[in-house]
Parts: structure tokens; sequence; C-alpha cells
């Protein structure tokens, strides 16, 4: 019982609730907003380190990689330090590591505070959560989880515009300035309001599973080293690749291994046993998988096709993330209403499915914004529709310090969703349009008229701005081949977006397996 009291001591009412809730929103915010801020300046910053393309690269595999080692831990720390501290500390690296990012002078200085950066950031995504959560009554939790949701979703998409803008109008370094008066405040607020609960005691240093910290380090950081390099190092034809796989899969094992037989282990994988967290981790992983493999190519889509701007490309992704804050309140409502979350889940996997064939239909070299416009407003209808009700489904039978570490892993999984959905799409956009291309070219007959024709006109155009009959040829040859380019490229968009179709209407029936083990959770039983 004493646990189920020390529940309650940390639900807050009126004013504090409402300040605490804004203090979460906005460390969940800068923390989602930093990892896509970045996309749109890297040319800029190549420009200004004199980097080369991987080198750049690295500034967002080096925040990654450290978002994903912290986050499983962030529950252990919170419990080692005090969750008020441990929120209010992480702020503050993630702050002074965003003013040593616009101060970096080099490439690799900046990939070595944004890997401190990301050991910041990576608590506030899942404390936040935790915070929110707890700060509710139980039965207005899916309240909670859909404010927090509201800051999750909005904030990629926020990300690329104010990035554009602060890149635009000043330089690259303000994207990092634009954290430093939010952390002080956020900051302020922390140590004002938060409260931290009183679970269990800490650990003298002795005790601190060392070596599990290790393993896990091994084997986050050598995936995601794995998932963001694959492509452009020929994934397992390179032995750096084929190396940091094996040392990833036998960290993985080893960590498991650590982690059932220690006294005092850092990720609390009993948790597991709760069957709606498996669910919600499997369903968090896809949900990542599609939210970040959409939001990548829909960017790369304006820009490199269609030659948009950075700023009108991520403005393009902002009328659905309104419908989605919309739709977060509303979604909230209707589970604290009784409505089943199954059901959602199943109708989100179905919008989203006719999300992606409405875009693989609107895909040409030359579409415009009103044929983007509804499907993308589709799009932020599905998301309101899975991001709440996975989230409180997988933390809805758990309580006390479970709900910290059930949240971790489904933060991880989300991210971890993300890395492997950018990895596959990013390979899969190669070889398809690889692909395409040949088959394209083999339809190209130099003999056949209408191409003869082609060349002939485009021939025409160009010695009509004065260039010689050979030079406007060989120019007339090139156009055409970049007009198959730019073909084959689109072809391959619209064949990932068939692909992400299909996968979310597979992932329609798992509901069905939630509903039975669902409705048996006796809420008595639940507060144990």
């Amino acid at each position: 019982m004493e646990q189920a009291q020390g529940q309650d001591d940390l639900v807050e009412y009126g004013f504090r609730r409402v300040i605490i809730t804004i203090t979460a929103v906005l460390c969940a915010l800068l923390e989602i907003v930093d990892t896509t801020i970045v996309n749109v300046a890297l040319t800029n910053m190549r420009g200004s380190l004199g980097a080369t393309l991987t080198d750049v690269a690295w500034v967002i595999t080096a925040y990654a990689i450290a978002n994903v080692i912290v986050i499983p831990m962030t529950s252990w720390l919170s419990q080692q330090f005090g969750r008020r501290n441990y929120f209010a500390v992480s702020i503050i690296i993630f702050t002074v590591a965003s003013f040593l990012c616009g101060n970096a002078t080099n490439i690799w200085e900046l990939v070595a505070f944004r890997f401190i950066q990301g050991l910041g950031g990576g608590a506030l995504l899942v404390t936040a959560q935790t915070i929110i959560t707890e700060s509710y009554p139980i039965a207005k939790r899916g309240m909670a989880q859909a404010i927090y949701g509201m800051g999750v979703i909005v904030g990629p998409t926020l990300g690329p515009p104010l990035g554009g803008y602060l890149v635009d109008n000043f330089s690259w370094p303000y994207i990092f300035y634009i954290n430093i008066p939010l952390g002080i405040i956020a900051t302020l607020l922390t140590l004002s309001f938060v409260r931290s609960p009183k679970y269990g005691e800490k650990l003298k240093s002795n005790q601190v599973d060392w070596y599990g910290i290790i393993l896990l380090a091994t084997f986050i950081g050598s995936l995601q080293f794995v998932l963001e390099h694959g492509q452009q190092d020929d994934w397992f034809n390179n032995s750096t690749i084929v190396i940091l796989s094996v040392m990833s899969l036998f960290g993985l094992i080893l960590f498991i291994w650590r982690q059932l037989v220690y006294k005092y282990p850092i990720v609390n994988l009993s948790v597991l046993k709760d069957g709606n967290l498996r669910i919600g981790t499997v369903m968090s992983f896809i949900l990542g998988f599609g939210l970040y493999g959409s939001t990548l190519i829909i960017p790369i889509y304006t820009q490199s096709i269609l030659g948009w701007t950075a700023t009108d490309a991520g403005l393009l992704l902002i009328p659905g993330s309104i419908t989605t804050a919309f739709m977060m309140p509303i979604i909230g409502n209707l589970i604290q209403k009784g409505v089943p979350q199954g059901y959602m889940v199943g109708i989100g996997f179905l919008v989203f499915f006719v999300f992606t064939y409405m875009m693989r239909d609107a895909m040409t070299p030359d579409t415009g914004v009103e044929h983007l416009y509804w499907s993308l407003i589709l799009r932020g209808v599905g998301l309101g529709l899975l991001f709440v009700p996975i989230t409180t489904l997988s933390l809805s039978t758990l309580s006390g310090k479970n709900i910290g570490e059930g949240a971790a892993f489904t933060g991880m999984m989300r991210q971890l969703g993300g890395s492997f959905g950018i990895a596959i799409i990013t390979t899969f956009i190669t070889r398809f349009s690889q692909e395409h291309r040949v088959n394209l070219v083999a339809n190209l007959n130099g003999s056949k008229f209408q191409v003869q024709e082609r060349i002939q006109q485009l021939q025409q155009g160009f010695m009509s701005k004065g260039f010689t009959t050979n030079e406007a040829l060989k120019k007339a040859y090139q156009a055409l081949d970049y007009s198959v380019m730019k073909q084959s490229t689109v072809l391959s968009y619209m064949d990932i977006f068939s692909y992400l179709g299909i996968m979310f209407l597979c992932c329609i029936p798992i509901v069905f397996f939630i509903k039975k083990g669902k409705n048996k959770v006796n809420p008595a039983d639940a507060m144990h």
C-alpha cells in the first residue's frame, strides 16, 4: 500500500500542476526540436567549418548515439540522484553544451559538444514524461500523455522551419544559442516546482553496475553507428560495419545476461513482464519508424526534386503538426471516457496507410503544395490516433517507479525505430533509384522518333542561348539524363511510401492481441 500512497503524493493540483506541465513540455520540446533543427543547417556548417558531408553527418549521429545510450538509464539515474536534481542537471548540461556547440571552431569540436548535449537531452525526454504522468491522478493520465504528446509530435516539425529561418536570417550558431534562455527558464522552474519521489536508496559507487553501463553503451552505440553509416559505407562489405554489428550483437546478449544476474541492474528488465508494456514497446518502434521515416523523405523530396527552400520545406509540415496538436486533447478525453485504446491504434494505422498511398499518388517531379497538403493533414490525424493511445497503453498497468522504467523502454524503442527507419529508407532510396534508372534508360532508344524529337528540341533550345551545335547536343543529352535521374528518384520515393503503407496495414492485427489481455486487468490488481 505504501507504494500507492507514495504515488499519490506526487499528484499536483491547480497552479503548480500547470507550471510543472509547462516545464516538462518545454524540456521535451527543447530536446526534440534540437534533433531536427540541425538538418537544415548542415550545408552552412560544412561551409563555415570546412567539413565533408560524411563528417557533418556526425553532428546528427553523435547526438543520436548519446541520446539512445542515456534513455534506458534515466530511470536509474533519477533514483540515484533524486529526480529533481537529475532533471535540473540535465537541463544545465544541455544548455551549456548548446552554448559550446555554437562556439565550436572545427567540426570535431562541434561533434564532441553535440555528444555532451545528447547526454543531457536524452534525460529530458523520458524524465519529462514521467514527471507529467505522475503529476496527474490515474484517471487523468490519458490527458497527461496527450499534453506531453503535443510537445513530442510538434517538436520534429518545428525544427526545420525554425532552423531554416535562423540560418537564412542569422547564422548557424543561433540554432544552438536559442536553447540558452529557454534552458535557464526551465532550470529555475524545475528547481522551484518539481518534486522528487522517495523510491529506494542510493547505491554506493562499488554497487553500481559499471559493466552494465559499458555493455549498454557498446550495444547501442555500435548499433546506432551501423544504422547511420551503413548505406554510405556499403553495409557489410565494410569491415568497420561488420565489426561493430558483431560488437552490438554480443553487447546486447551480455547486457541482458548481466541485468538478469546482477543485484542492482541499471535497466530493470522485469518491467517487460507487463503485457501491455511489451505490446507498447513494439508499437513505439513502428511509430518511430513511420514518424521519422516520413519526416525524412518529405523535406528531401521537396528540396531536391521540387527545388524549395529549407524554410518552405519545413513550413509544409506545420499544418499537419497543428492537426496533431489539435487531436491530442480530444484523444486524451476519449481515453478518459473509456474508449478502448486498441481501436484508436488500429484506426491510426489505417489512416497512416491511406496517407502513404495519397503521398505515393501525389508524387511527380513537379507536384504543387495543394497536392501534398491534405495527405499531410491526414498524417497529423494518424499520429494523434497513434501516439497518445500507444503511450498510455504501455504505461497503463504500471505503478510507482515502474512508470519511469516503462517510459524509458518506449522512449528508447521510438528513437531506435526512427534510426532503423532512416537507415533502411536511405538504403532503399539508393537501391530503388538505381533499378528505376536502369529500367528507364532501357526505354530511351536513340532510334525512336520521340527520343530524337526530344533531343532535337533540347538542342534547339540550347543553340538559341548561343551554344554551338556540338555543345548544344552535349547539353541536350545531359538534360535528358538529369530528367531520367529525377524520374527514377521520384519513383523510388513512391516505392518507399508503398512499402511503408503495407507495413502499417500489417500492424493492424497486433491490436486484436492487446484487447484480450487488456480487459482482464483489474484496476485493483494493477495497484500492487
